[in-house]
């Protein structure tokens, strides 16, 4: 008898990608933040988000002090903290959600986290978790090779970032060493919903795609199926966070089966904007 072994992270997000394409759609990449309300509610809204047609998912692990996200997400990696949340913890929810077949999830963590656990445990446990890959948005390019081998090694992606204000030379280095996909911010700041799409975006994403053969998806300020379906019609998808973990908080206290309906309503208009 013979087994085949399980797809790497990498193989799962081309997979993802390669079927979008086939169906003629982008890819819909909500965030969600590990433990907040708690890490059952965060499981259960996972696979909701499966259900609703999201394609992949980056799980915020909760930082003291991260540099890149605005009030909404900071104030959910406080009460996540507040609660207790630890990296085990994490970790176990991300093993009982891909249990239950949910799509590819990567984790956004700070380098921080990740040096002081050691690089090569933590890309043990994410494996062992069934996590697909991470995307470090502090950590340098520079300062990413040890990263970058283990990852490769675990067949894990490792997602780097490129800003409108990033250097074309440098843009381009770092758009040619991103697995799994690159992501685009979309905006000079910190994540956070915003109304309009700035100007140069899809001058930006069209120049990326020369650089690199990794679907490039858009995050910071997508709230909306308008704004999704503008950066889907340059990108291979969008990435939507604050206005999701918003959604959560201001559902916190309503029943669960309630709150993931009124989540997979929420998604499915976001993910029926892709295709």
């Amino acid at each position: 008898m013979t087994t085949t072994a399980p797809a790497t992270g990498i193989a799962r997000i081309e997979a993802m990608f390669a079927a979008h394409r086939a169906a003629g759609r982008k890819a819909l990449a909500p965030f969600v933040t590990a433990g907040d309300p708690d890490l059952d509610t965060t499981v259960a809204v996972l696979a909701a988000l499966a259900r609703s047609g999201a394609g992949l998912c980056e799980l915020g692990v909760p930082y003291s002090d991260p540099i890149a996200d605005g009030p909404v997400i900071q104030a959910s990696y406080t009460r996540a903290l507040g609660k207790g949340l630890t990296l085990a913890g994490v970790f176990d929810a991300a093993r009982r959600a891909t249990a239950a077949g949910a799509m590819p999830i990567l984790a956004m963590a700070s380098y921080s986290l990740i040096f002081r656990r050691g690089i090569d445990r933590f890309v043990a446990d994410a494996l062992a978790a069934g996590l697909a890959g991470f995307v470090v948005p502090d950590l340098p390019l520079e300062e990413s090779d040890d990263l970058d081998a283990a990852c490769r090694a675990a067949g894990l992606a490792l997602v780097r970032l490129v800003t409108p204000t990033t250097p074309p030379d440098r843009a381009a280095a770092i758009a040619r060493k991103s697995t799994g996909f690159l992501y685009c911010v979309s905006v000079a700041g910190v994540t956070g919903a915003r109304t309009d799409l700035p100007a140069g975006l899809v001058d930006r994403v069209r120049w990326l795609k020369t650089q690199t053969d990794v679907p490039i998806l858009v995050g910071f300020g997508i709230s909306s199926p308008e704004q999704v379906r503008a950066v889907a019609a340059v990108a291979d998808g969008a990435i939507v966070g604050s206005a999701l973990v918003k959604l959560l908080a201001e559902s916190a206290t309503t029943p669960r089966d309630a709150l993931l309906a009124e989540v997979g309503r929420f998604v499915a208009d976001l993910a029926a904007a892709c295709g």
